[in-house]
C-alpha cells in the first residue's frame, strides 16, 4: 500500500510538470525565476518550502530529543533573519531585476564587474549545495522506510523520489516547485501541529505536565550547559546562521522571482508564523524523550517517526510520512534547479542573457547534478556529515561581499571580495576537515570564548581580508549605482 502511494505521488509530480510545461513558453528566466512575476503568497511558499526541509522535520525533533534547550537556536535565528529580510531582500531584488540576472553567481559577477568572482561564488555554492541535496535524499529514504515499517528500502524510496523530481524540475522549473510547496505546507501544518498537541496530551497529560516531568527527571535538559553548547555557542551560532540564512543559492534565487519589492516586506510579517510551527516540532521531540528512550547519535533524528509508529496506527503514520516526503522533495527540487542554473550561467554564458540555448543546457544539467548527489548518497559514508556541517559556514562566507555590493560606501573591490571569500572558506575547510575547534586551538582560554562557533572566526578572517585587500590592491573599487 505504501509503495502504491509513493508511485502515485511520483505520478502526480510528473503530471504537474507536464501541465505547467505545456501552459508556458519556457525561457531560462521563466523556468528558474518564474518570469519575475510571483506575488506574496507564491514567494512565501517558495521561501518556506526551501527553508523547512527534512532537517526541520526530522532534525528539529531529533535535536529537541537529544540536545534539549540548545535546539531553540533554530527558532532564534529564523526569527532574526526574517526581520533582516525586510531590508535585505528588497535591495537584492532591485539589483537583480535591473541586471536581469537569474543566478547567485551572476549577481556577484555583475555587482563587482568580475566574472572571476562569479566563478568563485559558483564553486563555493556547488560545494555547499551537493551535501545539502544529499541530506534531502537521505532524509527521504529514512522517512519512507520508517513510514512503511521497513517494507520499502531507503534505496528504492530515494530512486523513485529523485526520478520524479528530476523530470518535473526539467519540465516545470520553479512553477512546479511553487505548486508542490503549497501542498507540502498544508500537510506539514496539519501533521506537525497535530502531533505537537496530541502526543504530549496522549503520553503525558498535556504540554505543561510533559515539561514538569522532564524538569523533574532531567533537570539539566531544559537549560543551556555551562560548556559545549553553552550560551556563547548559542549566540555565535545564531549570528552565523542569520548571516547565512539567505545565502543558499536556491533561497537567494527565489528572491529573483518576486513581482515587486513590496512582496518581501509582506513576507517579513508572514514568515515568522512558520517559526511557531517549530515549537510543535520540538514538543514532539520532548514527548518522545521519555516514551522512546535509547535513540543515540544520529538515531535521534528518528524520534518523530518512531513515536508516531508506536502511538498511532498505519493511517496516521502514512500521513506523517507523506508530509515528510514533501519536506525532502520541495527543497530538493529547488536545490537541483538552482545548481543547474548557476552552472549553466557560469559554464556556458550567452550574449543574450537568458536565451533558449541556455535553458536547454540547464535542463541537461539537472539529471547530471542529481546523479552526482545519488552517488554521494549511496556511497558517501560519514564524510558527508563533515561536508554537511561545512555547508552553512561555507555559504555564510558570501554574506560580507553581498553587503558590500548592496552598500557601495564600503568600497570593496572585486579582488577584496574574492580574497575574503577564499580566506573564509579556507578557514572553514581547514578547521572542519581537521576536527579543530576553538577549544583545541586555545585550550587554556575560558569556555565562553572557546565555545564560540568556529564559523564566526572564519567570518572575522573573511571581513579582515576583504577590507585589507580592497584597501591596498591597485584596482579601484567598483561602485555600483545605488538602488
Amino acid at each position: 500500500m505504501i509503495l502504491s502511494l509513493s508511485l502515485l505521488g511520483a505520478t502526480l509530480l510528473l503530471a504537474l510538470g507536464l501541465c505547467v510545461s505545456k501552459s508556458r513558453n519556457m525561457s531560462l528566466e521563466q523556468w528558474s525565476v518564474g518570469g519575475r512575476g510571483f506575488g506574496t503568497m507564491l514567494v512565501f511558499l517558495l521561501l518556506a518550502g526551501e527553508i523547512y526541509t527534512t532537517f526541520t522535520f526530522l532534525g528539529g525533533s531529533g535535536w529537541a530529543y537529544g540536545k534539549g534547550a540548545p535546539a531553540f537556536y533554530i527558532i532564534a535565528y529564523g526569527s532574526i533573519a526574517y526581520i533582516m529580510s525586510y531590508w535585505l531582500l528588497p535591495a537584492i531584488w532591485r539589483r537583480a531585476t535591473e541586471w536581469r540576472v537569474v543566478s547567485q553567481p551572476e549577481f556577484f559577477a555583475r555587482a563587482y564587474n568580475s566574472r572571476a568572482l562569479g566563478t568563485v561564488v559558483a564553486l563555493v555554492s556547488v560545494i555547499a549545495l551537493i551535501p545539502y541535496l544529499v541530506l534531502q535524499l537521505k532524509g527521504l529514504g529514512i522517512i519512507v522506510s520508517e513510514s512503511s515499517y521497513g517494507a520499502i528500502s531507503n534505496s528504492v524510496a530515494i530512486m523513485i523520489g529523485t526520478s520524479a523530481v528530476v523530470i518535473y524540475v526539467v519540465l516545470a522549473g520553479i512553477h512546479g516547485s511553487a505548486m508542490t510547496a503549497a501542498i507540502k505546507d498544508v500537510l506539514v501544518l496539519v501533521v506537525v501541529v497535530g502531533l505537537g498537541i496530541a502526543l504530549p496530551f496522549t503520553l503525558h497529560g498535556g504540554i505543561g505536565p510533559m515539561f514538569e516531568t522532564i524538569a523533574r527527571e532531567r533537570p539539566d535538559f531544559l537549560t543551556l550547559p555551562a560548556t559545549g553548547l553553552s550560551p556563547s555557542w548559542f549566540v555565535s551560532t545564531v549570528l552565523l546562521t542569520v548571516c547565512g540564512f539567505y545565502m543558499w543559492p536556491h533561497t537567494f534565487g527565489s528572491v529573483f522571482s518576486a513581482r515587486d519589492a513590496r512582496v518581501f516586506k509582506r513576507n517579513a510579517v508572514l514568515m515568522p508564523l512558520y517559526q511557531l510551527i517549530l515549537l510543535f516540532v520540538f514538543f514532539v521531540g520532548f514527548a518522545a524523550l521519555l516514551s522512546v528512550p535509547g535513540l543515540e547519535g544520529s538515531d535521534a533524528d528518528l524520534a518523530l517517526l518512531r513515536i508516531t509508529r508506536e502511538t498511532y496506527g498505519p493511517l496516521v503514520v502514512g500521513i506523517v510520512g507523506s508530509a515528510g516526503l514533501l519536506t525532502a522533495l520541495v527543497p530538493g527540487s529547488m536545490i537541483l534547479m538552482a545548481t543547474a542554473t548557476l552552472l549553466a550561467r557560469t559554464i556556458k554564458p550567452t550574449i543574450d542573457g537568458v536565451g533558449g540555448a541556455t535553458i536547454t543546457f540547464a535542463r541537461w544539467l539537472v539529471p547530471l547534478v542529481a546523479g552526482v548527489a545519488l552517488i554521494f548518497t549511496f556511497r558517501g559514508g560519514d564524510t558527508l556529515v563533515t561536508l554537511l556541517l561545512m555547508g552553512y559556514a561555507l555559504v555564510t562566507q558570501l554574506f560580507p561581499s553581498l553587503l558590500a555590493a548592496l552598500w557601495p560606501a564600503m568600497r570593496v573591490t572585486a579582488a577584496g571580495a574574492m580574497s575574503g571569500i577564499l580566506a573564509g572558506v579556507a578557514v572553514v575547510g581547514g578547521v572542519t576537515l581537521s576536527g579543530t575547534t576553538a577549544a583545541t586551538l586555545f585550550p587554556s582560554w575560558p569556555p565562553y570564548i572557546t565555545d564560540i562557533n568556529i564559523g564566526v572566526l572564519a567570518l572575522f578572517v573573511n571581513v579582515t581580508t576583504m577590507f585589507a585587500v580592497s584597501r591596498f590592491a591597485r584596482q579601484p573599487a567598483f561602485t555600483p549605482q545605488p538602488v
